[in-house]
């Protein structure tokens, strides 16, 4: 089937009244949608039994014609879960269970909400009807997670009635080196980590010569506390699959992969929905859009390597090889999948490219700061009363983040660090929570980016511990090739547990320090180069807890159990 630019109209118009009853603008359906959280943590939180139940009690009532339940992506606000929302009214219920189906159901046929399945604001008090109205949302600007939670992921005909591949049939029809400078103008980096300009990868990948050509999505989110990546492909994967193939189209590529993670089935699960839908509607594979061009993209699942995240490792796993990084150059734009130019880009960095070509570039330009453009996802987790999904313009602060969106710290303890861009990153203290989120900052505080994940401690961790914890991650995930990250992180994990046991001495904190510096320079990859920032952040910032470990014999915030804890003061 060869989709034409009219198809995608119809099927805009059809289900565009669906769409806009959800943004709470008045459609003739007369009908009443109760959106569910489908993602993984409201998953696992008996949504599929609450989905169930409430088709049950529909059905009971006979309202089948009047009442739709209808699967949907991550809201965001994971500690709520599981969450339904009822439109056309957009009532936001948090922590609903399959019990709490026949008086959800009840409420919508009366017209009077469920008060005590509404969120209750921790501050004030009030119980809030819908999810505009409260602030975790409010301070948002979700760019890569707008239709997350608004569209039905499995089915290709929500995600056309929201506009999409209608910046794939405007690609088509202008020149590729059009669409390369739209995503440079943009200032799009990217959004695994190493924030590399995406335009500039693309014009790499375009210029080399030689074919076939690859698009390859990185989709192997390793970190731990990280859930980024998987919640927009388990909401909103045709976003993903269209700017894989605007990228194609783009770079001259004819062939994709998504490398995703095994351990995500439901990403997985949906991603092949998605394919399939986007082949059967001739939006994949030979002739699209009856435009001549040809471009599929297949799955291949990750055995869970953390260094797979590096585009090298990732590409030999893609061959069928063990998963260990190379030297570059040559980079994978020039030499990438079975010798031929591939060009690698992270979930996050793909699902904006179709806004981008559907704005513009300056709009995309305008939102950010002068070195980071637009807007970054977050997996907030940790010590944190908000824990969950967001995404805020690059420059919102950490102290914004942390404290107005997520809430603060729960149970009245103190905020002690953050650790931003999971093991490879580093944990900034109080003092720096003023920091602006964009690459260049963090960076210069210690940190880096990364790929989101945001991990936030109180004061009963301990930052000697933390280090450990992370370099113990890193050593077990090294590939091994080379020395400097083979033997150099075991070395250095070596000598941790040595402190934190209660054995170290102050000369093994110079050595921790000279031997971090020896690491990051010497590695092969960016696992290894990066691997040593918590140890070096936690020695900048809490250098004194350090010390009391080797010269007190003391952990002061009682988390190593071969030390005694600091007596309390009295009164």
């Amino acid at each position: 089937m060869i989709t034409s630019m009219n198809y995608l109209q119809s099927i805009r118009e059809q289900y565009r009244p669906l769409i806009e009853a959800r943004l709470g603008k008045d459609t003739p359906t007369g009908e009443h949608q109760i959106l569910v959280c489908a993602g993984t943590g409201c998953s696992s939180g008996g949504s599929h039994g609450l989905r169930e139940e409430l088709k049950k009690e529909v059905t009971a009532r006979g309202l089948q014609e009047k009442v739709k339940i209808i699967k949907t992506g991550c809201f965001g606000f994971c500690k709520l879960g599981p969450i339904a929302v009822v439109h056309p009214e957009g009532t936001f219920y948090c922590q609903v269970q399959k019990e709490d189906a026949a008086e959800l159901v009840q409420g919508v046929a009366s017209g009077r909400p469920v008060s005590r399945l509404l969120y209750r604001d921790p501050a004030t008090g009030e119980h809030p009807r819908h999810k505009d109205e409260i602030y975790f949302f409010q301070a948002q600007q979700r760019l890569a997670l707008h239709n997350c939670g608004l569209i039905n992921p499995e089915d290709i005909n929500e995600y056309i009635a929201r506009d999409g591949y209608q910046a794939l049939a405007e690609v088509l029809k202008r020149r590729p080196e059009e669409i390369i400078a739209a995503i440079s103008a943009s200032g799009l980096r990217g959004r695994g980590g190493a924030g590399f300009p995406t335009g500039r990868k693309w014009e790499l990948m375009a210029a080399a010569p030689g074919r076939p050509k690859y698009v390859v999505c990185n989709a192997d989110e390793g970190d731990p506390g990280a859930f980024m990546d998987r919640s927009i492909l388990e909401g909103d994967p045709h976003s993903v699959l269209e700017g894989m193939t605007i990228a194609g189209y783009a770079t001259g590529a004819s062939q994709g992969y998504i490398y995703v993670r095994a351990e995500y089935p439901i990403a997985v699960d949906r991603l092949e929905r998605a394919i399939r839908q986007a082949r059967r509607a001739g939006l994949l594979g030979q002739n699209i859009l009856a435009s001549g061009f040809d471009f599929d993209i297949d799955i291949r699942l990750g055995a869970g390597a953390f260094v797979c995240g590096e585009e090298t490792a990732l590409l030999r796993s893609i061959e069928g090889r063990r998963g260990e990084p190379r030297p570059r150059p040559p980079y994978p734009a020039q030499s990438g999948l079975w010798g031929r130019p591939t060009v690698v880009n992270n979930v996050e960095t793909l699902a904006n490219v179709p806004l981008i070509i559907r704005n513009g570039p300056e709009w995309y330009a305008a939102i950010g700061t002068a070195g980071s453009k637009g807007t970054k996802v977050f997996s907030l987790a940790g010590s944190i009363n908000n824990t969950g999904l967001i995404e805020v313009p690059m420059g919102t602060t950490l102290r914004e983040i942390i404290f107005d969106i997520g809430g603060g710290i729960p149970n009245g303890k103190n905020f002690k660090a953050v650790q931003t861009g999971g093991p490879s990153g580093g944990c900034l203290p109080e003092e720096m929570l003023d920091t602006p989120v964009d690459y260049e900052a963090l960076t210069t505080a210690g940190s880096i980016m990364g790929s989101g994940g945001l991990i936030v401690m109180d004061e009963s961790d301990c930052m000697v511990d933390i280090a450990r914890f992370y370099l113990e991650f890193s050593q077990d995930e090294s590939c091994g090739r080379c020395t400097p990250c083979r033997v150099g992180t075991k070395r250095l994990l070596e000598i941790l547990k040595r402190i934190t046991s209660g054995a170290g001495s102050l000369d093994d904190l110079k050595l921790l320090e000279d031997l971090s510096h020896d690491v990051k320079e010497a590695s092969l990859c960016g696992l290894g180069q990066t691997a040593p920032n918590p140890i070096l952040s936690t020695l900048r910032y809490f250098r004194d807890e350090y010390e009391a470990h080797v010269r007190d014999k003391l952990c002061p915030a009682g988390v190593c159990s071969d030390l005694a804890r600091r007596p309390a003061v009295l009164h």
